[in-house]
């Protein structure tokens, strides 16, 4: 009960004088007011002699409205006899003062002990406006600390603090969001009141509605939890990380636990989130490519090097990958005959000859497993003008594509239109260059439960290029070595 109520009560106390008759029923309702009062409350005459005392003072104090009714101030009972002139004075001094004073006291208990309180003090007015009397209302100093902090904290947390803060009611709508709040989600702080949160977030609202029902009903999770948000911006929608924490939040005034709503705090963490998720894909692409590397030491056939380095690649980084070979047109190919065996074979640059590819390794196009070369054939591959393979190779630079925002039988139809699974829906293809030529392109494809790829990705699939190039270029190199010394073998006979 605030102290503005409890003045308001205690004003009645002021007819309440010898000889004067009261209504029937009056002083039992008096008596139930005083001793339902959530603060402890005595009252005294104009000469300081105690009239009222209820039951929250008798359990501050320990003694019973019987023993303290009567008694002269508090001097050798409820105060130590070295302070009992100045307690008095200052309570009694509010009787001729304005508006409330309040002073801090040590009380003393029945049991001998002593306690500090908070007093508020007041003149009780008579019939005719003069001073009657004081009533004091007082509570233990830590309790209205407190208080005072709870309010405090409130304030600050709704004012200062660093961490959004919104309180959600049990309709799940925001009743009160604080400044920060208000500035991560993009909104005013009063227009975001009462609204579903679903017109706030684009994605993650299911989940977030999700944990505030559980904390509803079970009450606050153990620990912070980390959540993915899309926001419904003016610039448009924005992915973002927050760190959150919930309290429930029920009412101290019923006696059962009634919910108010959930308190939700949180805090904007997608910078380390995202910081965290690169540093852990560089080191699992790292430690990919020195395992690749180590795997490929071990092999015979640098054509086998070429697919060892496919392999460890599409570990988290795609759904199918393909290398193509670059095969010189016939008029390079005559070009080239009057070469010395072994020579090897490749795409210049600034040669006015068309692009040619043939496939030379896939990965399987139904179960997963290790490459396969395809190359025995030597067929080229049926790519349309414009290609982004033929493009990788014209530009001898990376060249991503995707399918776009198309129902699922739109995409399967571009795939298929390019010579690629029908289930891929992102490509990224990584020219093949190795001592300053042009050998061929390796393309990764992701189907449409992945994200297109971005730079990062490039740049990755642009080191494992490097790498097969190498094998490619080798196996050229051993290739040419062994024609060369069959026909010195062959030219004696």
């Amino acid at each position: 009960m605030s102290a503005s109520r409890r003045s308001g009560t205690t004003d009645e106390l002021g007819p309440d004088e010898p000889g004067e008759p009261e209504e029937p029923g009056g002083s039992d309702l008096l008596a139930a007011l005083l001793d339902g009062m959530d603060a402890a409350l005595c009252a005294f005459d104009a000469d300081g002699v105690v009239t009222h005392w209820n039951r929250e003072a008798e359990r501050i104090l320990g003694w019973t409205a019987a023993e303290a009714v009567g008694r002269h101030g508090f001097a050798g009972w409820a105060v130590r006899s070295a302070d009992a002139e100045e307690v008095q004075a200052r309570l009694m001094s509010a009787m001729h003062a304005p508006g409330r004073q309040v002073n801090e006291f040590a009380l003393v208990t029945k049991d001998g002990g002593r306690v500090l309180v908070r007093t508020q003090s007041a003149a009780v007015r008579g019939p005719e406006g003069k001073p009657a009397g004081v009533y004091c209302a007082f509570s233990e100093v830590h309790a209205q600390i407190d208080l005072e902090r709870s309010i405090a904290l409130s304030e600050a947390l709704f004012e200062d603090a660093a961490w959004g803060v919104v309180l959600i009611d049990a309709d799940l709508r925001p009743a009160v969001v604080n400044a920060h709040a208000a500035r991560a989600l993009g909104i005013g702080r009063t227009s975001a009141l009462g609204r579903p949160l679903g017109e706030l977030l684009a994605q993650g609202v299911e989940e977030l509605e999700a944990v505030l029902t559980h904390v509803l009903a079970e009450g606050a999770p153990p620990a912070p939890a980390e959540m993915w948000v899309t926001l419904r911006t003016a610039e448009g929608e924005q992915r973002r990380c927050w760190r959150s924490g919930f309290v429930r939040l029920a009412s101290p005034l019923a006696e059962e636990p009634v919910p108010l709503g959930v308190g939700w705090l949180f805090q904007d963490v997608t910078d380390v989130k995202q910081g965290e998720q690169e540093a852990a894909l560089l080191r699992f692409r790292g430690n990919q490519l020195h395992r690749a590397a180590r795997a490929a030491a071990e092999c015979e056939d640098p054509l086998e090097v070429a697919t060892v380095h496919l392999d460890f690649a599409l570990a988290g980084f795609a759904d199918h990958a393909l290398i193509d070979r670059v095969m010189p047109s016939p008029r390079a190919k005559a070009r080239e005959d009057g070469r010395a065996d072994g020579a090897e074979e490749g795409f210049e640059d600034g040669a006015d000859t068309a692009v040619r590819l043939v496939r030379l390794a896939a990965t399987p196009a139904g179960a997963p497993g290790p490459s396969l070369l395809t190359g025995a054939a030597g067929l080229p591959v049926r790519y349309e003008p414009g290609h982004p393979a033929l493009q990788c190779v014209e530009r001898a630079g990376a060249v991503r594509a995707d399918a776009g925002s198309v129902p699922a039988e739109r995409a399967r139809e571009w795939a298929l239109a390019r010579q690629w699974p029908g289930d891929a829906v992102h490509a990224l293809c990584a020219v093949l260059r190795s001592r300053g030529r042009t050998l061929g392109v390796v393309t990764f494809l992701r189907g449409s439960g992945r994200h297109r790829f971005e730079r990062s990705d490039t740049a990755y699939a642009e080191d494992v290029a490097v790498r097969i190039a190498a094998a490619l270029d080798l196996a050229e190199a051993v290739r040419g070595a062994q024609g060369g010394r069959n026909a010195a073998r062959g030219g004696p006979k």
